[in-house]
């Protein structure tokens, strides 16, 4: 009784935690297997980019309409399809490498962004932006994160085969036509809308590490693209469920909880891994070494 009271009692008898489970699962399902193609892309920073991208156009909503879910949506929406459209123009119209094209539009957008909602907000509305309301999700945000959530794992469904290919041999894509660049595209909104519809879930700073930590951790217990995006999303849902659960009992904030646990499923996976772990890479180094050993004697002898 006491483990169910412990693990069942707080989403049972509060419907704001339910609700903040809810929301925090229907990001965690999309935003995992997102995070496995920037992995795989090697553009792991680039989601952070985009989280802070999104900020000036949610400051500027923020602005013109207060606390309004709809403004901030759309204002963050248009920067986040703004900056990736211009990190990647300049990207191939300069010798700047995309990463650190997208890099330095990040550093400008979280000043810019923090600037403007500092000029008319009050240090909580700040920390509301930043981190999220993810104990006070109101039905419209409840309903736009669910809805990207299901647009994001249709268009993943459909655009698997292109996306993976792009990621193993882009190379082969561009001599084929334009299916990559389309991907590439398609990629770019579907991260630009998760980040978005995130923020109201965790924040802008916060959102990031939900499509991440999972994302790394998958690929220390998984091969295939399929699994690692299957895992990723049960892992950052895991991470959500026990999040929630440490901030009811230790009486924390539950966006950094989330994250937190988050990065303990990752270190776990990093550790015990059996694709590349640290357990496993230190058992092969001591077998390496003990065959090197041996067969040193059987040549001495």
């Amino acid at each position: 009784m006491d483990l169910w009271n412990l693990l069942a009692q707080p989403f049972i008898e509060f419907g704001f935690m339910r609700r903040a489970l809810a929301g925090a699962l229907a990001l965690a399902f999309a935003a995992g297997p997102l995070g496995v193609f920037l992995v795989l892309r090697r553009l792991s920073l680039m989601g952070d980019a985009m989280a802070h991208a999104i900020l000036p156009g949610v400051a500027v909503g923020f602005l013109t309409a207060g606390l309004s879910m709809t403004a901030m949506t759309l204002g963050g929406l248009v920067t986040g399809v703004a900056v990736a459209v211009l990190a990647g123009l300049v990207s191939r119209m300069t010798p700047l490498r995309e990463d650190a094209s997208f890099a330095a539009f990040y550093l400008v957008s979280l000043g810019l962004g923090v600037l403007l909602v500092s000029l008319k907000g009050t240090n909580m509305d700040l920390i509301h932006v930043l981190f999220g309301t993810v104990l006070g999700l109101g039905d419209a945000a409840l309903i736009l994160v669910t809805v990207v959530s299901s647009v994001t794992l249709l268009s993943l469904a459909a655009l698997l085969r292109v996306l993976a290919v792009e990621c193993l041999d882009p190379g082969f894509l561009r001599a084929e036509g334009r299916a990559g660049a389309w991907a590439h595209i398609g990629f770019l909104l579907l991260l630009v809308l998760n980040l978005v519809a995130g923020f109201q879930v965790l924040g802008t700073l916060m959102v990031v590490g939900i499509m991440m930590l999972p994302a790394t951790a998958a690929r220390f217990w998984a091969r295939p693209v399929g699994a690692q995006m299957v895992l990723a999303a049960a892992l950052g849902a895991l991470a959500s469920y026990a999040g929630l659960l440490v901030s009811y009992h230790a009486d924390v904030p539950a966006s950094p909880a989330i994250i937190l646990a988050a990065g303990v499923i990752h270190f776990i996976s990093v550790a015990f891994g059996p694709h590349g772990g640290v357990l496993l890479a230190l058992r092969e180094a001591r077998a390496r070494r003990a065959r090197l050993l041996q067969s040193m004697k059987e040549g001495s002898q």
